[in-house]
């Protein structure tokens, strides 16, 4: 079997085994507008949100040159505007709060363009939602909810509109968010029977991994993140080696130099050793004299 072969089975297996848990299967579930409402609902019930007016995937931001990019896993919209930032977040970077922070500048960079009254945000809130299969503020919440409030009086909110939401999937306890529990377990690939959220989003990703466009989609990008990952350990083992006869080289050129050598002659043994330029062995001995 090629190695060619054994990637593609690789891929081929890891497609069948994906579940909510996945960023890129989350993003294709999210394309349901049914199942991103329920979920909002759930996640929002004081907002009484009518209907999804806006759904983007794997949405770049068009971040000012030379800022870093982002993409979001899920950007939404709702019938009042309001912008919601949806992601899946498996791995635990230790950074998760300055992710927080440059995604909510982003949102802003994708709502205000150049030339518009700072006035124009009042009419998108943003909230950023976080979906963690780790618990980052290790507090054992199965919800963590922020937003700008004043030091000294916590009742005074600064009113900018923000809010940042922290799912936390090894919660435990879940106190007030059993309807989110369902979609926590689920992340886990625990099927909790009667829930209808959970039934839509179990029937989606099974017509989703039977759609051969899909499949074909992620099989390429699995093979192309195997190529590059490839190439950078290629890479890598290359620089190692060139690395290591690079000092190699300075070691034999610091012996030859403290036996007392004469010049000439360590050079004539660094180029026949090591097949180097007479600039090249010139070089060396300079680091070592």
């Amino acid at each position: 079997m090629t190695n060619r072969e054994e990637q593609l089975q690789m891929a081929a297996a890891k497609w069948k085994r994906l579940t909510i848990a996945n960023d890129q299967m989350f993003s294709m579930v999210m394309e349901n507008n049914e199942i991103c409402l329920e979920l909002l609902h759930r996640i929002f019930p004081e907002l009484a949100i009518k209907q999804v007016a806006r759904t983007a995937i794997q949405k770049q931001v068009n971040a000012p040159l030379g800022a870093r990019t982002v993409r979001f896993d899920v950007y939404l919209q709702d019938d009042q505007q309001r912008t919601y930032i949806v992601e899946m977040q498996v791995a635990n970077h230790n950074n998760l709060p300055y992710r927080l922070r440059y995604y909510l500048e982003q949102a802003d960079h994708n709502i205000l363009s150049p030339g518009d009254s700072y006035d124009k945000l009042k009419h998108y809130p943003t909230f950023i939602v976080f979906f963690c299969d780790f618990d980052y503020y290790q507090k054992g919440r199965s919800e963590y909810r922020f937003e700008w409030r004043c030091t000294d009086d916590c009742q005074l909110a600064a009113g900018t509109g923000q809010q940042l939401i922290v799912f936390n999937a090894k919660a435990t306890n879940f106190r007030d968010n059993i309807k989110l529990q369902v979609f926590l377990k689920l992340m886990h690939n625990q099927v909790i029977a009667g829930d209808p959220l959970v039934s839509q989003i179990v029937d989606e990703m099974n017509r989703i991994k039977q759609d051969p466009g899909r499949r074909r989609l992620f099989m390429k990008y699995e093979l192309d993140l195997m190529d590059a990952r490839n190439e950078g350990m290629e890479k890598g083992l290359a620089e190692g080696k060139a690395h290591q006869q690079a000092e190699d080289i300075k070691l034999t050129a610091k012996l030859l130099h403290n036996l007392g050598i004469a010049k000439s002659e360590i050079l004539r043994s660094l180029s026949a050793t090591y097949q180097l330029s007479s600039t090249e062995a010139e070089h060396y001995l300079e680091l070592v004299e």
